[in-house]
């Protein structure tokens, strides 16, 4: 699963999710992407999930990039526990995601292949997405 080694703080804030992302917008990797339209907060779980989807799909051909990493720990307090007495401790990590960013790449497979792998990829995240080609590509560069 991933998580990162270390962390600067071990129990952040909760933050504000407003705003279409700053960066991570275009391919930059890759062939085919598929692009959040909408913000959530996305675990390392449903990362993983969605990234074994992908690469069973296309039966390891090809490569695949990752362009986001959960990295901000979100706490719980354990169950039967009154109120107060500081914050929980951490309980899993999370991948800020907001509209207009790009989740995972793909290249060195054809067309329909990306395009049926990244659906089903999509179907194991939270949020709504779309499969988006590179501008400047063509069939015969494969």
């Amino acid at each position: 699963m991933l998580q990162p080694k270390k962390t600067k703080y071990r129990r952040p804030q909760k933050g504000k999710m407003k705003g279409n992302t700053k960066r991570g917008a275009e391919i930059a990797f890759g062939s085919f992407a598929l692009k959040a339209t909408e913000g959530c907060l996305m675990t390392g779980r449903q990362i993983e999930a969605a990234r074994q989807a992908i690469t069973r799909y296309m039966k390891r051909e090809g490569q695949l990039w990752i362009r986001i990493f959960p990295d901000k720990p979100i706490t719980r307090k354990p169950l039967d526990v009154r109120m107060g007495k500081g914050k929980g401790s951490p309980e899993y990590f999370v991948a800020r995601v907001f509209p207009g960013r790009i989740i995972f790449e793909a290249d060195g497979v054809p067309v329909e292949v990306a395009k049926e792998a990244m659906r089903l990829g999509a179907q194991k995240l939270p949020i709504l997405t779309k499969f988006i080609v590179r501008r400047d590509y063509s069939e015969e560069t494969l």
